[in-house]
């Protein structure tokens, strides 16, 4: 089971696996607090569409078609939070956007129930 999680809101639970998607740590937390199992950057859009989009709504449906182009590249990895899954169970997926239904975790996990 994929699931996704404001990091900033979210506890670990027993049993999850937590991967943090996103390019950058998140401000104000440390990395004790956030228990992150592991932090997969590489996922995470690129620098340049990360800054394009900025959290504008009038940019997501355009983000998000080109982060799932980002993606396509990336298989290895997607490949890898899909063994996780199947290995641990439950895998969670942190961001630290404050838009719960316009992130990079969003579009992530979406591509990946598809797999």
């Amino acid at each position: 089971m994929i699931k996704i999680k404001r990091i900033y809101h979210s506890t670990a639970k027993e049993g999850e696996y937590r991967i943090l998607v996103d390019r950058l740590w998140p401000r104000g937390i440390s990395k004790e607090k956030a228990k992150v199992d592991l932090w997969l950057k590489e996922i995470a859009p690129s620098n340049e569409l990360r800054k394009r989009f900025c959290h504008d709504l009038r940019k997501w449906e355009g983000f998000k078609r080109k982060y799932e182009k980002e993606l396509e590249g990336k298989k290895e990895l997607l490949r890898r939070i899909k063994a996780l899954e199947k290995e641990k169970g439950i895998v969670t997926l942190l961001y630290s956007a404050k838009d719960e239904e316009h992130n990079n975790a969003v579009v992530l996990s979406t591509v990946l129930k598809k797999l």
